[in-house]
């Protein structure tokens, strides 16, 4: 995430090791325990996430609802990571409310990463990128002032939890989010940060409104 080389052992189980971050708290699986990006995206092809699936549009509104709550119908919004269903952006235009869709295995439209937005939802995606440092630059570029960033994703709390944590087991999850990661990302890009939910987190480019 912040380039510092100050990485530190975290935890080791039968499969990969984890490292985290001494100055940003990011805790990641190095490279050599990555599997293949054909293997990847086997592994989200096992998804079937519907649009008709309630339980599915449940899950996506716990992200999604903070941000309907704070934008209008003339704003234009992006699922980053929008996965082969595309039901988000689904789910916002039947609120009247724009969204593009973007992602690397099932929507790679580069064109959709040339504006910018009003608002950027990741449901359960920054998990698996370990371009952390990368990713958030982009956030940063795609949002115009003022604009929010919705993120889902657990969050760390410590080793011995981390240690029993179902989470970690997914060999598509690498990159291990807290609240002090969090905080520093804020910090580093003067975003506002509020905490909505346990796995939902809201940022703004500049000041949330009250």
């Amino acid at each position: 995430m912040c380039e510092h080389p100050d990485l530190t052992f975290y935890h080791q189980d039968r499969k990969r090791e984890y490292w985290q971050c001494q100055h940003c708290q990011l805790v990641q699986v190095p490279p050599q325990f990555h599997i293949t990006t054909e293997q990847e995206k086997a592994e989200y092809d096992k998804h079937d996430n519907q649009d008709d699936d309630s339980g599915y549009r449940h899950f996506l509104s716990r992200c999604l609802n903070p941000i309907l709550e704070r934008v209008d119908s003339s704003q234009l919004g992006l699922d980053f990571g929008c996965g082969e269903g595309r039901v988000l952006s689904k789910m916002a235009q039947e609120a009247g409310v724009s969204v593009n869709n973007y992602d690397l295995y099932y929507a790679d439209d580069q064109s959709v990463l040339a504006q910018q937005y009003d608002f950027i939802t990741a449901t359960e995606v920054i998990e698996h990128i370990y371009d952390a440092k990368g990713t958030f630059e982009l956030f940063d570029r795609l949002l115009t002032a003022n604009g929010q960033l919705a993120l889902m994703t657990k969050r760390v709390i410590d080793k011995e939890a981390f240690s029993r944590w179902h989470y970690k087991n997914d060999p598509t999850h690498i990159c291990f989010y807290s609240v002090a990661t969090f905080e520093w990302l804020a910090d580093s890009f003067n975003w506002e940060f509020k905490c909505i939910e346990k796995d939902v987190v809201l940022f703004l480019k500049y000041n949330l409104p009250e």
